[in-house]
């Protein structure tokens, strides 16, 4: 669904589970969190480093590449409402600050060593339709709701017409190791995997969401001329594979 449908289908549908969705919809939008109300509505941005990549918020105004520091990216978030179910859980990520990382789990995390001292974390930054941030809020409050809170950050960019290097304050969504849906430390990769092969929610296979941001990430990548690689990303991709030619291979044995 594109940007303007997605919009369109929280506001205007008048179906019941659509007025139903409508309807939290306004409530939240009431209740803007802190960081909303810091950038405000004239400069509303909102930074994507998953899913909100390739599938891009609704009320887009402006998009520009960008990353942001101090965080690395983790599929460490267990994902009960999209890419898995409330009894078995998928993998979607989640961003860890770089200072808690590094003083208390980076020693378990099998791809600590592949980071650069230099942590820049790569996505999109979107500016929204001022008319339209309460709504946008709201919606993505909604789609974020299993474990993600609301925090704001610079995002480091580049201004096209000028070439200069801007800061953009931007609205991020996080799970912090401190939330329900936080699954931990990762440790072993070909088991997280497995998981995110056979993993499947309502909106898709796990592995989906996994090809998908790999692929994104990839096409931003060369867009901006960024040589450096979610490695992280990149080598899930290759164990999910792995694993997906496995469970094909037991399949065509039975």
């Amino acid at each position: 669904m594109s940007p303007a449908q997605l919009l369109s289908s929280t506001t205007c549908s008048s179906s019941p589970d659509a007025t139903i969705h409508h309807q939290k919809i306004t409530t939240i939008a009431l209740k803007l969190t802190d960081p909303v109300r810091q950038v405000g509505h004239e400069e509303f941005w909102i930074f994507g480093y998953g899913s909100l990549i390739f599938k891009p918020p609704p009320g887009v105004e402006k998009a520009v590449a960008g990353y942001i520091t101090g965080y690395v990216r983790r599929f460490w978030q267990m994902s009960h409402d999209h890419r898995g179910t409330p009894d078995a859980p998928g993998r979607v990520v989640t961003l860890i600050e770089r200072e808690f990382w590094r003083n208390g789990i980076a020693t378990r995390d099998p791809h600590a060593a592949y980071e650069r001292e230099e942590c820049r974390t790569y996505g999109v930054a979107y500016k929204i339709i001022p008319e339209q941030v309460p709504v946008v809020s709201a919606a993505l409050d909604l789609r974020e709701q299993n474990g993600y809170t609301v925090h704001l950050v610079p995002v480091h960019s580049v201004d096209k017409t000028t070439g200069e290097a801007i800061q953009i304050p931007s609205i991020v969504y996080i799970g912090t190791p401190d939330n329900h849906a936080f699954a931990g430390v990762e440790d072993d990769l070909d088991a997280l995997a497995r998981l995110i092969c056979i993993s499947k929610g309502p909106s898709g296979e796990n592995k989906e969401y996994l090809y998908k941001l790999e692929g994104a990430l990839q096409e931003l990548h060369e867009q901006n001329g960024v040589v450096e690689q979610d490695f992280h990303v990149v080598d899930l991709v290759a164990r999910v594979k792995k694993a997906e030619e496995i469970y094909r291979t037991s399949e065509q044995d039975i």
